[in-house]
Order: structure tokens, then sequence, then C-alpha cells
């Protein structure tokens, strides 16, 4: 029998996997995941840009920063999550610098701060990430000295460490640990670039895995091995099949198809695969979507028998 599938308009308690309606939020929940964007470059106004947020006794760790993050964390807060107010967020790690994952990154630094939030923050990331960040803050220096040093250093919101950063440049292992969350990171495979990683979080009641962009990789199977939650960008076969003999070289160096997500979670052994950043093929002179979720749900019902959600 077929596994039912259900579609995440927000946010997955971690406790009850089933979990769909967005109304209806418990904040006692020890582990929280909330896909504040699952998109891809394309700029599809019903999903923002890559962010996953795993959120521990109402802290936050963001995983990549899409354009549109902290709105989206915003409306998660309203939505009842209260670990994703704008003063919690200051943890992120970004699996690798492709623009659709970094967009959001002078957002993360500057809006929090402009109303309160105190830093510094801590940000890991694959090697450039930090002149990356030396050159968001050149970038924004003319912004700063103003808020700084103008009539906004008297706003009582304003503190002298929101926008610091305090970044590090990550190698395989563990990377971060605290009362909630130990943090170990994972090389994967991502086209030309020469490191990309996938994070496994480990928190006192759930262990979750997110790949970031990658072709399969046997790493994703060995840091999941019976996990509670695989988080796997994946895009349709009937896009490949639709593509052109261009895009079908780009995806098979880059990405991972939904066949292959359903042969990595089949091995891998996920009480719950979710698929996000999902790709369903753009035809850009035409401006035609090449598939649908639809189509997704059809093929991973077809070559997964396990439990899956398409996130929104």
């Amino acid at each position: 029998m077929k596994t039912a599938l259900l579609t995440l308009s927000l946010f997955l308690h971690c406790n009850t996997f089933c979990q769909s309606d967005s109304s209806d939020t418990d904040s006692s929940t020890i582990t929280q995941v909330v896909f504040l964007g699952t998109g891809t470059p394309v700029p599809n106004a019903d999903r923002s840009g890559p962010s996953v947020a795993i959120v521990v006794k109402n802290t936050p760790y963001l995983v990549d920063l899409g354009p549109g993050v902290v709105r989206r964390a915003t409306a998660g807060f309203r939505k009842g999550i209260a670990g994703l107010h704008h003063s919690k967020l200051q943890v992120a790690f970004i699996t690798h610098l492709h623009s659709d994952h970094t967009l959001g990154y002078p957002d993360f630094i500057f809006t929090p701060w402009v109303v309160g939030r105190r830093g510094p923050l801590k940000v890991f990331g694959p090697k450039g990430i930090k002149e990356m960040t030396d050159h968001i803050l050149s970038a924004w220096k003319e912004d700063i000295d103003i808020r700084e040093n103008g009539l906004g250093r008297n706003l009582p919101d304003r503190s002298i460490d929101g926008y610091h950063v305090d970044v590090k440049e990550i190698l395989p292992g563990i990377i971060y640990k605290d009362s909630n969350v130990t943090v170990t990171a994972f090389l994967t495979a991502h086209g030309d670039w020469k490191e990309t990683y996938g994070y496994r979080f480990q928190t006192p009641d759930k262990s979750i895995v997110i790949s970031g962009d990658t072709r399969p990789v046997q790493a994703l199977i060995d840091n999941c091995n019976g996990c509670d939650i695989l988080i796997h960008e994946v895009y349709t076969e009937k896009a490949e099949q639709e593509s052109g003999p261009e895009w079908k070289a780009y995806r098979s160096k880059y990405h991972t198809s939904s066949r292959q997500v359903a042969e990595i979670a089949t091995k891998a052994q996920p009480k719950l695969l979710v698929l996000y950043h999902q790709q369903f093929g753009l035809n850009k002179k035409q401006g035609i979507i090449l598939s649908t979720e639809q189509d997704l749900i059809r093929e991973m019902n077809h070559f997964y028998k396990g439990r899956f959600i398409s996130a929104k």
C-alpha cells in the first residue's frame, strides 16, 4: 500500500511527523523543523529561497540563507513558533556559496540588527564564506556608520554588536555543539564547486540530516543511517525527460533525481523523508514549467515505499 503524502505548508513538528496544519503549533515541542524556503534560483512567488530552521527549545539554527529568509522567519513566529523571533536569529550553517543559498545573508546580518537583535552572530560554511562576509560588511559600511554614529545611535533598540559576525570556514566533522544540538558537517558533491556540505543535527530528541545541493553521495546514507528526518533536494524525472541535453548534463553533475533520492532513502532508512529545493524544470523561452509537484509525488510513490513529505 502506498504511503500517504502530506504537503507541508510552513513547518513540521518533529514529534508528530504528520503535522500539516500550520495554525496548530505547540511551543513545548523540543525540536521543530521549519521550512523558510524550498525554492531554486527560479523566481517562483510561491517558494522563497532555500532555508531550513532547526528550532530546539526555542533556539533556531538556520541552514542556508535564501532570499526572504528573515521575513519567512517572521511569518513562522506569527504562526506561533517562538524560536523564530528576529532577535533569536543568530546561528547559521551554509551548505555552499551559490547565490540562491546566500542572497539572504545580508538580510540575516542587518535586518534583525536594525530592529534590536544583539550579536555577535555565528556563521559556518565552506571556504570562501569569510571573504563573502567581509565583502557584505564592506558593501554596507556606510549604512553601518550612519546607524552607529548618526541619530540612530540613540535609538533604544540599537545594539553596537548586532551585525558582528563570527565566521568559521569548516572541515568535515563536528563543527558546532551546545546544550541543544551537535552539528556534524560532511562533504557532498555539487558540480564544479570544490567544497559543498551537508549537515547532521543531533538534538535531544531527533536526528536530522540536510543534503544541501548535491548529486547522490554515500555520505548522505552514512550520516542518516536510520535518522529521524532526511531532508533532501530533488528534481523530477519528467523535467529531465523534457529538458534539452545541456540541462540533462548539468543536472546529472549537480543534483539528485526522484529515482535517486528514493534509492538513497531506501538505503538510509529515515523515519521520514522530506523533499525540498524541488526542481520542476523550466522552458525559459516559453516560460513553461516542465513538471509539477504532483508529478514529483507520483514519481516518489512509484520509486519509494517509505514515508515522505514534499515541503513548502
